[in-house]
C-alpha cells in the first residue's frame, strides 16, 4: 500500500471530523442493524495509504470530549474507526459484548470494540465481557456466538 499524500489526509480528518459531529443525530432512534449499516464503507477506498495507527489515533482525537453520548463512547469510536479503517483498505471487525455480570440484571452493561488482525485496536473490552456479535463486514457475524440468554453470569 503507498503512503497517503497530505491532502488524502486532509480530506481523512475533515471527513472523520463532520462523521463525529453528526453522529448523535444520525443514530438517535436506530437499532443494531441499521445502525451498522448506516457506517458500512462501500467500495471505494478513498484513504487507502493511511497506517491504521493513524486511523485509530484521529478516532481517539476527535471523540476523547463527548459532549453528547457520553456513557456510548465505545459505540462512537467503534462506529468510525469501523468505517474509516475500512475506507482506507482494512478488514477490521466490530465487536460488541455484554458484561457477563450485569446480564440478567435491571440494566444490561453492553461495549463495542475494533479488531484488527486478531488484535485488539481500540476500546479494549473489560475481563468480564462476552462477545455476543462480532461485525465484519461480510454480511454474517465471525464465529458462532450465544444468545444472551446462554451466557453463565457465574462463569470466569
Amino acid at each position: 500500500m503507498s503512503e497517503a499524500g497530505p491532502l488524502t489526509r486532509l480530506r481523512f480528518k475533515l471527513s472523520l471530523w463532520l462523521a463525529a459531529r453528526s453522529m448523535p443525530a444520525r443514530i438517535r432512534g436506530l437499532d443494531l442493524a441499521p445502525l451498522i449499516a448506516l457506517y458500512e464503507a462501500g467500495p471505494e477506498r478513498p484513504y487507502a495509504g493511511l497506517p491504521a495507527a493513524e486511523i485509530v489515533a484521529s478516532v481517539r482525537r476527535v471523540t476523547r470530549h463527548p459532549w453528547t453520548m457520553r456513557n456510548r463512547r465505545c459505540l462512537r469510536q467503534g462506529l468510525l474507526a469501523y468505517r474509516y479503517l475500512t475506507l482506507a483498505g482494512y478488514d477490521p471487525e466490530l465487536h460488541f459484548g455484554v458484561d457477563r455480570a450485569s446480564v440478567g440484571g435491571a440494566k444490561i452493561s453492553a461495549h463495542c470494540w475494533i479488531v484488527l488482525d486478531g488484535k485488539v485496536e481500540l476500546v479494549p473490552p473489560s475481563p468480564g465481557m462476552v462477545t455476543v456479535f462480532v461485525h465484519d463486514g461480510k454480511g454474517k457475524p465471525a464465529g458462532n456466538l450465544p444468545p444472551i440468554e446462554a451466557i453463565d453470569r457465574n462463569a470466569a
